[in-house]
């Protein structure tokens, strides 16, 4: 069992919750490949058993703009894949991950969870251990 991750992080809170994600899938038994927007292999992202994508809110509650191009660039071929969605956010009502949802029912894709997972800023304690649980959860729920 395989999943990647791929976020985007301009403060580093959805970096946390990516490398906190990781460690779940980890000690679920799984491989956990964890990679920035910018760097990240469209062709690996899309072999995985699981794709977990992460991304804070910007601006009027849109995806930051390296998630924005990599998600556009896979959006069209999730048709019956398993994806995660998880980011942080600063201000708003969620907006950002509830359109990505949409986004990514609209593609075909299975969403784990039936909902993304949000942290309002800086991930304390707690939020890091619902990182690590979504991780586990991502994978044992194949």
């Amino acid at each position: 069992m395989k999943a990647v991750i791929v976020y985007a992080s301009t403060t580093g809170n959805t970096e946390q919750m990516a490398q906190a994600i990781a460690e779940g899938v980890k000690a679920a038994g799984a491989e956990a490949v964890v990679s920035s927007a910018e760097k990240a292999s469209e062709a690996d992202a899309l072999a995985a058993d699981v794709l977990l994508l992460g991304s804070p809110a910007m601006g009027a509650e849109v995806l930051d703009d390296p998630m924005e191009a990599f998600f556009s660039s896979i959006e069209n071929s999730l048709s019956g894949k398993k994806v995660g969605l998880f980011g942080s956010y600063d201000w708003g009502d969620g907006q950002w991950m509830r359109d990505w949802e949409e986004r990514v029912k609209a593609a075909g894709a299975q969403l784990l969870n039936g909902a993304g997972l949000t942290v309002h800023l800086t991930p304390e304690s707690a939020d890091k251990e619902s990182c690590t649980a979504f991780g586990t959860k991502a994978v044992r729920d194949k």
